[in-house]
């Protein structure tokens, strides 16, 4: 009667190999925690259901949000490393490992596109490379595409995000805060239309230069924009910074921001801009 009990199956081991579960399919939500499917978050164009948290997407990514179609140009145009830069690591090594990581060239993708029927010069800023840090390729293909815009009597949107200007190239970087500003200042002459979008986080030189100069701003929900991270301010001055400090709703009360607009409705509220502009087609 024993034998009846007896375990017909060897006991699981915690030897044995498990299933493997694929890495990467599921990601956390940086404000509710809600964990989130990675595929449906990209339908989502990266906003958290639960929240409306906008993640950071990659600038093909937000580039197929607002674009019917598009070609890219300039994308060959990249940093060079003129100072020798070498702190923890070489700056060469840093700018071959982020090509590969993002497979492009530099921080920022330039493409001239179509949206609802208006052609439009598109610059979208990408986090991905290093930290979105304005260099000298970076400052040149934005140089470039305003040029473009002004040249082909086109409507000019810059989508930043950035931590500033990259330090590896010392003033070569600073410079090109001037230079994105002259230019943008000829295209005004020119009564070109620049509309400026400032994704999470937009900072230091690139807020100080192309990012403020919109038209019209616009803010992404939640967005940190400024010049000096708050920590930093908090430390200068030793006091304690207002609730939501440098956060949209603080920029645009401030003045600094036009309307926020989540990712979701910004590429009809473009087009509404445009049709107020231009007149509805």
């Amino acid at each position: 009667m024993s034998a009846w009990f007896r375990r017909k199956k060897k006991k699981v081991s915690s030897q044995q190999k498990k299933k493997d579960v694929p890495e990467g399919l599921w990601i956390k939500c940086r404000k509710c925690s809600e964990i989130l499917y990675k595929k449906e978050l990209k339908k989502n164009k990266g906003v958290c259901p639960n929240c409306r948290y906008h993640f950071r997407i990659p600038a093909d990514d937000y580039i197929d949000i607002l674009l019917d179609n598009y070609t890219e140009f300039n994308q060959n145009i990249k940093s060079a490393d003129p100072l020798k830069f070498q702190a923890q690591k070489k700056y060469k090594d840093q700018l071959k490992k982020y090509q590969k990581k993002t497979n492009q060239k530099s921080a920022v993708k330039t493409v001239v596109g179509e949206m609802d029927g208006y052609d439009i010069v598109l610059c979208v800023m990408d986090f991905r490379f290093i930290g979105g840090s304005m260099g000298s390729a970076l400052g040149e293909k934005i140089a470039r595409a305003i040029d473009r815009a002004r040249k082909e009597n086109l409507p000019l949107i810059i989508v930043s995000s950035s931590g500033g200007a990259r330090m590896m190239e010392g003033i070569l970087s600073l410079m090109q805060m001037a230079k994105t500003s002259a230019k943008l200042a000829q295209f005004d002459k020119t009564g070109g239309l620049y509309i400026s979008i400032m994704a999470d986080p937009t900072t230091g030189g690139t807020t100080a230069s192309y990012a403020m100069l919109g038209d019209i701003n616009i803010a992404e929900p939640g967005a940190l924009i400024g010049f000096a991270g708050p920590r930093v301010i908090k430390q200068t001055i030793n006091k304690d910074l207002p609730e939501g400090f440098q956060r949209s709703n603080f920029i645009k009360e401030k003045g600094f921001a036009d309307m926020i607009v989540g990712r979701e409705e910004m590429k009809q509220t473009l087009i509404d801009i445009l049709d107020f502009f231009y007149g509805s087609k």
